[in-house]
């Protein structure tokens, strides 16, 4: 029973869940970022990501001419600060 009692912290840390470090947005934070998005000129982009608690990441955004792009939003200002082709 003590050896029981001893593992038992050790299962537990097993058996969690591993918490990643992107998070995709709350509705109301998509709505905001989705808005400014658009307010740039983009048409469509795929999937919306917090990365780190740093920046937004959005992956194949489409701008006005149809090139598509990765970016990286401030997630207080919503500025895009990085945009890779």
């Amino acid at each position: 029973m003590k050896h029981l009692i001893l593992a038992a912290p050790f299962v537990l840390f097993a058996a969690a869940p591993a918490f990643a470090d992107d998070r995709p947005p709350a509705p109301d934070e998509r709505v905001r970022i989705e808005a400014a998005l658009r307010a740039e000129g983009y048409t469509s982009w795929g999937s919306i990501e917090l990365d780190d608690n740093r920046v937004w990441e959005v992956d194949d955004a489409i701008d006005a001419e149809g090139k598509e792009w990765d970016l990286e939003l401030d997630t207080q200002s919503l500025v895009i600060s990085k945009k890779d082709d």
